[in-house]
Formats: C-alpha cells, sequence, structure tokens
C-alpha cells in the first residue's frame, strides 16, 4: 500500500507512524514545503521516501495534513494528480471552506473531508506519537460524496488506527468545534499573553505558576502559522463563541465587585457539571 502524506507535522507524522504499526508492508513517501521536515521525518523514520505531486497517481492513500489556507490552494492540484482508485482525505479543523473548494471537482468522489480530534501543542515531524488516535473521534463531513468503495478503504484504515467515527455536515462542524477546541486556544493564548505581560513587571508570578496554569496555557505553545487560518476561516463562529464567554467574564467580574460570593459558588457549582462530559472524553498521551 502506498501512503502519500503531505505535511509531515504533527498529525501527518502520528498516521505515518500508526500506518506504519498496522500494516506495515505500507510504503510511507511524504511531501512537504519545508526541505528540513522532510529530511527530520526520514531520520525518524516517518516517511520511506521523499516525493512530489508528480508520483501521486501511485497513491492507495493520500493525507492531507497541511494549514487550512494552504489546503484550500492545494487540494484541487492534489485531485487532479491523482489516480481513480485513490482516496484522499484531509485532517483539517475545519470543514465548510475545504468541502466547498472541491464540491466541483471532477475527482470529489476521491475526497474525503476528515477531522481526526486529537493532537498535542506540539507541531513538526518530532511531535509525531504513536497510538495518538486510539479511542479518539474522527468527524467525517459529506461522506456520501465519496466512492463507496474508498469510503470502504478509509473507515478501515481509521478502524485499524482505533479510531471512533462521527458524522457531521461541514457546517454543524464548524460551529461545534469553534466552541470545544478554537475558543479552548484563544483562552489559552490570551492567558499567556496577560501572564507575559504582566510578568514584565513581577518575577517572581513564573515561580508560582503551578500544574492548573500549566495546564490552562498549554495550548499557548500550538503554532501560529496553524491556527490563524483555522481562526480566518471559521471566524463567524469563532466571533459568536467569543461573544458568549466574554459575556460570562463579565457577569463572573460584576458578581465579584459586588461581593456576590454566593453567586459565584453557584456558577461554578453548576459548571461542574462539565465533569460528566469529560469523563467520557479519552485523554491524550503524552
Amino acid at each position: 500500500m502506498n501512503v502519500f502524506v503531505i505535511g509531515i507535522g504533527l498529525i501527518g507524522g502520528s498516521l505515518a507512524k500508526d500506518i506504519k504499526r498496522n500494516r506495515p508492508d505500507s510504503k510511507i513517501y511524504g511531501i512537504d514545503a519545508n526541505e528540513r521536515h522532510l529530511e527530520e521525518a526520514l531520520s525518524l523514520s516517518l516517511i520511506d521516501e521523499k516525493a512530489d505531486y508528480g508520483q501521486l497517481n501511485q497513491a492507495d492513500f493520500v493525507i492531507v495534513g497541511i494549514p487550512v489556507d494552504v489546503m484550500v490552494q492545494e487540494l484541487p492540484k492534489i485531485l487532479d494528480a491523482i489516480d481513480d482508485d485513490t482516496v484522499v482525505f484531509d485532517v483539517g479543523s475545519t470543514k465548510s471552506l475545504i468541502c466547498k473548494v472541491v464540491e466541483n471537482h471532477p475527482k470529489r468522489r476521491n475526497f474525503l473531508a476528515c477531522h481526526p480530534i486529537a493532537g498535542t501543542e506540539f507541531s513538526g515531524p518530532s511531535a509525531a506519537l504513536e497510538g495518538l488516535f486510539m479511542g479518539k473521534t474522527n468527524i467525517i463531513c459529506e461522506i456520501e460524496k465519496t466512492a463507496f468503495k474508498l469510503q470502504e478503504m478509509a473507515l478501515e484504515l481509521f478502524q485499524q488506527l482505533g479510531m471512533r467515527i462521527r458524522y457531521m455536515n461541514p457546517e454543524a462542524h464548524d460551529k461545534h468545534i469553534a466552541y470545544v477546541s478554537h475558543l479552548s486556544h484563544i483562552s489559552s493564548f490570551m492567558l499567556g499573553k496577560t501572564v507575559i505581560e504582566k510578568e514584565r513587571n513581577e518575577r517572581d508570578i513564573f515561580d508560582m505558576a503551578g500544574s492548573g496554569f500549566e495546564s490552562t496555557v498549554r495550548l499557548a505553545k500550538s503554532s501560529p502559522a496553524m491556527w490563524t487560518p483555522i481562526f480566518r476561516q471559521n471566524k463567524e463562529n469563532v466571533v459568536e463563541t467569543l461573544r458568549e464567554y466574554i459575556h460570562n467574564l463579565k457577569e463572573f467580574k460584576a458578581m465579584l465587585i459586588a461581593d456576590d460570593y454566593e453567586g459565584i459558588y453557584k456558577e461554578m457549582n453548576s459548571t461542574n457539571k462539565i465533569k460528566e462530559i469529560l469523563n467520557g472524553i479519552p485523554l491524550n498521551k503524552k
């Protein structure tokens, strides 16, 4: 089986690792605009060879793991280059625009719009983790637009990697992911910014930072090159989530100013119900 990974980062590299483990007869080819990433991927044995678009007609699978702004430019070119029996799937964190740019492509039937909900705050080939997708949800959009035989090929692969499958339309995906992923990244970035600005005047602040701070600000280490295009593509939904989030922050601030500690207690106690939801979400391996 020939697998071409376009974008050898955390997700692309982790998929390469797991495919090699589950299908040892596979040959993994790497395509990346960053030559250092390709060399690193070779040295880490994530890929077997470097490749280019001219070789995509040899692919059984093409995995597209590049920033979403680049993806909307490259996906049509990738579909132009593949064979009729090739499965192309992306791993982008937005779906509406990605699905739209290929909706009228002659090889739309070869494309499967995916979003594996897995990852860490790290990036690049060295961030790749074996078993990253075990028990994680992979959201698939518009599966009915993919040829049935190719659907089966992809679903068999996802099952081997231990993924749970969930089907959504692109608009619903982008709305919900804004709340559970995109907003948390913004919160982390802005908390980090607030602390960095304060640290200029109070050097002791980082000596006092414990595990709570570390876990909350962890996502601020994520790649701006990846996340800026995500916020741009999902702007409408992200702005709406920010509006609601800022409203809640203002309400909390007002209760604190008013010494309404009973209200604060009730607010936090009500929010504790989130534990029931999070108990069903498997943690990423570190």
